[in-house]
């Protein structure tokens, strides 16, 4: 009896592993992962069949349900948003800018201003002032919340706010912000601030839905102000912890009709963590004393198409004397690794910076088995020594740059929900270009020897740490 019933789990885990495997076959986004999928699945199922149901399925299927959903519970609200919009919406001829309106589904608006926040300082202090500006509303969501320092100062405003009588709300990614404990949140729930996990695994169908995480990082206050880029709330952010050192990332505050595509891609993410149709100020404002042009643009897995990555596709093909690019993972899918050697060989100025130090050894590792071919072609790789690099930032020619939280990995274009302004203004890419300037400046110029000369051991290492990157 004991015989028979271990044979038959063998057999059933095996003929799991086989129907894994063909889902695995038909579903997953890139060959690359197909293939690492399908042969984990059929050669060792025991390991792999866990794995692939927690962190293989391609599509966060739940969100696209609540999308569904969202057709008939928030359409007359997003009508009427978007009819609130139609006269700061920027019309152009261009087909690059086109093309990222399509991606973004949101429009070009005018009227914006864009500045950059250059590191932490210059960051907590703009948000912070932000906070104390609040009249209504503030909508808030972070991928990392440290109760540390300034996990804790972060907190103090926030509950300063609702005890002036405005409304907050807190979302968190439940991966990202693990350890930051029931305490914080309590206490941030006692003041009346409306406190919500993305809850990627909500419900008993997408219980195994463990791999996507919401990465954004966005703040809203009263649909006038907004905040996107890089930075997560902890000290580290600010230089002040001692594994990581220095750190060196930028932030983009908005103000303007852009604000309220912001705000659209929290109040979706808020609507599919609790259910609720939160009421917000969908009246644009625009700004008095610039008019940028900023198309904000949400990507994720429920996305029909995977968004980040034709998004950055489309920018490096734009390009036609610069494009310089800064990421601190950088292993990018065939599609955007071709894009940017093709772009070199027909003789833009193409730049990528990346850290010295690395804080993620598979990411790390992996673009050891790219660079030799990426250099070949003429793609300038840097490396930024003073601190660790953070920042995700394009920069197209003298006339457009993105600013957002999109790494150039299978990570951020496929599995995380992520969102990034693209801004089509030439004195906003000036104040880009002077930043990264300064950025290359301290870096050093990775060389093809460099790579060539790593021990055997290491190439061997690197290549099956690469061969990873769409599991990751």
């Amino acid at each position: 009896m004991t015989s028979w019933l271990l044979g038959t789990s063998i057999l059933l885990i095996h003929l799991l592993g086989i129907v894994s495997a063909i889902m695995a076959l038909m579903s997953s986004r890139t060959s690359q992962g197909a293939v690492a999928w399908i042969i984990s699945l059929l050669t060792f199922p025991y390991v792999a069949l866990p794995a692939y149901w927690f962190f293989g399925r391609p599509r966060f299927y739940g969100y696209v349900s609540a999308r569904g959903q969202r057709d008939t519970i928030l359409r007359r609200v997003l009508v009427r948003y978007r009819d609130n919009v139609l006269p700061h919406v920027a019309s152009s001829s261009n087909a690059d800018i086109q093309a990222v309106e399509q991606l973004a589904m949101m429009p070009l608006t005018h009227g914006n201003r864009a500045a950059l926040l250059i590191n932490g300082q210059a960051t907590f202090d703009s948000l912070f002032d932000g906070i104390e500006r609040a009249e209504h509303y503030i909508l808030m969501q972070f991928f990392i919340v440290r109760n540390d320092a300034l996990g804790q100062r972060l907190q103090g405003y926030l509950q300063r706010a609702a005890r002036r009588g405005v409304r907050v709300y807190f979302l968190y990614d439940e991966v990202g912000s693990r350890k930051l404990g029931e305490g914080y949140l309590n206490d941030l729930i006692g003041e009346g601030i409306e406190v919500s996990a993305f809850r990627s695994s909500r419900g008993f169908k997408h219980r195994f839905q463990l791999n996507f995480r919401n990465h954004r990082k966005v703040t809203v206050v009263d649909g006038k102000e907004g905040w996107i880029g890089g930075f997560n709330v902890g000290v580290e952010y600010l230089g002040e912890h001692k594994r990581h050192g220095a750190w060196r990332d930028t932030h983009l505050k908005l103000e303007g009709p852009s604000v309220l595509g912001l705000q659209e891609a929290f109040w979706e993410d808020w609507h599919w963590a609790t259910g609720e149709v939160i009421n917000l100020n969908w009246l644009a404002d625009t700004s008095p004393t610039t008019d940028h042009h900023v198309v904000i643009v949400p990507s994720g897995p429920a996305d029909r198409q995977d968004t980040a990555s034709l998004l950055v596709q489309q920018v490096i093909h734009s390009a036609k004397q610069r494009l310089w690019v800064t990421s601190p993972y950088f292993v990018p899918d065939q599609g955007v690794q071709d894009a940017l050697r093709l772009a070199a060989m027909r003789g833009v100025d193409v730049r990528v910076m990346i850290p010295e130090r690395p804080d993620h050894l598979l990411v790390f590792l992996s673009a050891f088995s790219f660079l030799p071919d990426m250099i070949r072609a003429g793609v300038k790789i840097y490396r930024y020594l003073p601190a660790f690099l953070h920042q995700k930032i394009i920069l197209i020619d003298n006339d457009a740059a993105t600013v957002g939280t999109v790494n150039l990995d299978n990570r951020s274009f496929r599995l995380n929900f992520e969102i990034t302004a693209f801004i089509p203004s030439q004195d906003f890419a000036a104040s880009v270009g002077v930043m990264l300037e300064n950025d290359f400046a301290q870096c050093r110029r990775v060389t093809i020897d460099e790579i060539n000369q790593r021990p055997m051991w290491m190439k061997v290492v690197s290549r099956a740490a690469y061969l990873m990157a769409p599991v990751q």
